[in-house]
Order: structure tokens, then sequence, then C-alpha cells
């Protein structure tokens, strides 16, 4: 990890989010060293998620040349893996919400934030980014660092409806079990999450701003995330 800074807000040594700090597994370590007490999904346990996707590949998405993530958060700017192609696209059956609260990562106990997940019902537009066949496991794990280190998500198939046509690829949905999900929250709650939250990874506002400023690159309107960010701004 490169000359990290020091968080005022969140009292921690800031990490950037990189592939580097992936292929290190330093997000890992800097839980395990600041907050031992959470638990976190074993590399052992990571790999096996990963050999049960591939195996249930749909078989249309056998003749694609490696695997298609949704990306509907901060994969889309910020993926730390290698993507060959990427497809604007729509994901039907699920949105995006915020209702992961965080009290690690952009967050803290004194500083608890947001963070999106993809909830049941309605429909998400994002990009497809494909990870080409090569390495294609390891360039996963990862993908499943990043996502998966504390249950907060599931991985499963999905069928996007793309630029290119219909797509398989890998989502990560939220986990209704997990200690993290506290469901749908009204917007002066999210709000107040999302001025405030900050941590070890940056702020929510930073993770809010980047991720509706690169769908409206892509053309993509997201009404309620573009009205959190007003209200967030207007609040700061």
């Amino acid at each position: 990890m490169s000359d990290p800074q020091h968080s005022a807000d969140a009292g921690e040594k800031s990490i950037p989010m990189t592939r580097e700090v992936l292929e290190q597994d330093l997000i890992r370590r800097h839980f395990e060293q600041a907050y031992p007490d959470v638990e976190l999904v074993s590399e052992a346990a990571l790999a096996q998620s990963i050999r049960h996707i591939l195996e249930t590949m749909p078989s249309e998405a056998h003749e694609t040349d490696g695997v298609y993530l949704f990306a509907y958060g901060s994969l889309i700017w910020n993926p730390c893996v290698e993507v060959a192609e990427r497809h604007t696209c729509r994901l039907y059956g699920y949105h995006r919400d915020f209702c992961l609260k965080l009290e690690h990562g952009r967050g803290t106990p004194d500083y608890p934030g947001l963070m999106l997940a993809l909830a049941p019902g309605g429909s998400s537009q994002g990009v497809a980014l494909r990870v080409p066949a090569r390495d294609l496991e390891r360039e996963l794990l990862l993908v499943w660092r990043r996502e998966m280190l504390t249950g907060a998500y599931r991985p499963r198939w999905v069928r996007l409806v793309s630029d290119a046509g219909p797509l398989w690829s890998v989502a990560f949905v939220v986990n209704p079990q997990g200690e993290r999900y506290i469901g749908r929250q009204s917007d002066e709650t999210v709000i107040e999450l999302l001025s405030t939250g900050r941590g070890v990874l940056g702020s929510c506002r930073e993770y809010l701003d980047n991720t509706v400023g690169d769908l409206a690159a892509l053309g993509i309107r997201d009404k309620r995330l573009e009205s959190l960010q007003r209200a967030v701004h207007a609040r700061a």
C-alpha cells in the first residue's frame, strides 16, 4: 500500500481501493487488526464460491470469452481488474438501494455510512464488464475479496439486456440475512448517513458523487441517486 494518508475523521490510515491493495489482501488485514470481532469470509470460502459460480454458469454464458460482471456502483468507475469489454445494460428484477449500513470501510462506529446493494424489485441500469478468460479465477478472486469479504452480498447469475443484446452476467445482490442489511430507509436517514459517513476506504459522499458522475457520463440517469446527491451537497 503506497503512502497511506491519515484520515482525521476516521482516526485511521486511508486505504485506496486499488488492484495492488486487493492483490495483497490488505483490506482483510486491516479488518483483522482494527476490527477483530468482525466475521470475515475465509480465502478458502471465497475460492469455493468462485468455483461454484463457474460450475453453475448458464449454458449460454459458455460462449463468452471470460465472465461478465454487472457493475452498478464503484465497479463502474474503479473495477481494479482487467476489463476487456464494456456494455451499458439493464438488469430487471433488482434495483439500486442504499440498504447496507457500514461501520467499517466507508464508515466507522462514530461515522457510520451507507453502501449500495441490489435489492429485489424494479430494475437497474449499469455496465456489463467482461473479465477475459485469461487468469479468470485469479481476476475473480480480486473481485470476491472486494465484494464478498464480509458476506454482505450474494453472487448470482443474471440475464442483462444490453446494447450488445442479452448477456449472462454475475451480479452481487444483497444478502438479506447479512448483519449490514437494514432495508429501505427514509430519504432523511440516507442523506444523513451519506453526508457524514467516512472511513478507511473514503467517504460515502465521494462514493455517491463518483457513481452518479460515471452513470451520467454513460448516459444513464438514476433520478433517486441524483436527488440524494443534491440533498447531500445542500446539507454540506
